[in-house]
C-alpha cells in the first residue's frame, strides 16, 4: 500500500499543477492535450475488443476521437459544435459501414465493427471533449475580461477534477484498508461497499469545501458549499459509473489493465476512467444549475 501511495502522490504533484495550468491556458492548449489522451484511450479501447475477436476500425475511430476533442476546442460551446458533432458521429457511421462492405464482408461481424468504432471514438474523443466545454462555459455569459473568464472556467473544471481525483483516491485505501463485502465482484472484484461509500463522501466534503472556498466567488455559475456538495454527490456517483465500466470492458477482455503506458497505473483508460463520465455530468449540473438558482 505504501508503494501505492507514494506512486499516486508522485503522479499527484507532477499532473496536478500541470493541469491547472492547461486548464488556464483552455482553447487549442487544452485542446491539444485532449487530443493525444483521446487518441491513445481509443487505441486501447479498441485492443480490447480485439481481445475479444472484434476488429474496429481502428485508423477511422482514433481519427473520430481527435475529431471530437478537435470541434469542441475550435468552438468551445456545446450549442457551437453540436452541428458538428452531429455530422461527424454520422461520417463516423457511414464511413465505418461502407469499410465493412468493400473490406470486411458478411462473415467478419460488421455490426460490432463499426458499433465499436464509432461508440469508441465518442466514448474516448465525445466524452473527454466536456472538459473543454466547462473550462469555456463563462463565456457563454458574456465576461469582457479575458483574464476573468480563465479563472471562472478553471474553477468551475476544477471542480469534476478534484472530485473524482480525490473520491478515488479515497475509495482506493479505505477499501483496501476496511473493504470486505464486494460492491459488483463481477464487473470489479477489487471494490468494495466501503471503498465505493468512503469515496462518495469524500466527494461529496472535497466539493463542499472546494465551493465554500472557491466557487461562492465567482461572478457566474456560482456555487456555495451546499450546492456544490450536491454535485460533489452527482458527479462522484458518475465517478465511480465510469470506473466499473471500463472495469467491465476489462473483465470481457480478459485483462487487469487497458495497458502499460503509465508504469504502475496501467493504460490511459485505467486513468481517465471516471472522467469519461463525471466530466460531462459536471458540465450539464453547472448549466442546469445556473438555470434554476
Amino acid at each position: 500500500m505504501a508503494g501505492e501511495l507514494t506512486r499516486r502522490v508522485a503522479v499527484s504533484v507532477v499532473g496536478i499543477p500541470l493541469a491547472l495550468l492547461v486548464a488556464y491556458l483552455g482553447s487549442w492548449v487544452l485542446g491539444a492535450l485532449l487530443a493525444a489522451l483521446a487518441a491513445l484511450s481509443a487505441m486501447e479501447l479498441f485492443r480490447l475488443a480485439e481481445l475479444r475477436g472484434t476488429r474496429p476500425f481502428t485508423a477511422l475511430g482514433v481519427a473520430g476521437a481527435v475529431f471530437f476533442v478537435v470541434v469542441a476546442a475550435g468552438s468551445r460551446s456545446v450549442a457551437a459544435a453540436a452541428a458538428w458533432l452531429w455530422g461527424g458521429t454520422v461520417v463516423l457511421l457511414v464511413a465505418g459501414a461502407t469499410l465493412a462492405i468493400w473490406l470486411r464482408g458478411g462473415a467478419s461481424a460488421p455490426l460490432a465493427s463499426v458499433t465499436v468504432t464509432a461508440g469508441g471514438a465518442v466514448y474516448a474523443g465525445g466524452l473527454l471533449s466536456f472538459a473543454i466545454f466547462l473550462r469555456h462555459l463563462p463565456e457563454s455569459s458574456g465576461s469582457s475580461s479575458s483574464a476573468a473568464t480563465a479563472w471562472q472556467g478553471t474553477a468551475l473544471l476544477g471542480l469534476p477534477l478534484l472530485v473524482t481525483w480525490l473520491g478515488d483516491t479515497v475509495a482506493y485505501f479505505a477499501g483496501r484498508r476496511w473493504g470486505r463485502k464486494k460492491l459488483i465482484p463481477a464487473v470489479s472484484p477489487g471494490k468494495t461497499w466501503v471503498g465505493a461509500l468512503a469515496g462518495l463522501a469524500a466527494a461529496v466534503l472535497a466539493a463542499a469545501a472546494y465551493g465554500s472556498l472557491v466557487l461562492d466567488g465567482l461572478p457566474t455559475h456560482r456555487m456555495g458549499a451546499r450546492s456544490a456538495a450536491l454535485a460533489g454527490l452527482v458527479i462522484g456517483v458518475a465517478a465511480q459509473m465510469g470506473d466499473l465500466v471500463e472495469s467491465l470492458f476489462k473483465r470481457e477482455a480478459g485483462v487487469k489493465d487497458s495497458g502499460r503506458i503509465l508504469p504502475g497505473h496501467g493504460g490511459m483508460l485505467d486513468r481517465l476512467d471516471a472522467l469519461f463520465f463525471s466530466l460531462p455530468v459536471a458540465y450539464w449540473f453547472v448549466v442546469a444549475w445556473e438555470a434554476v438558482r
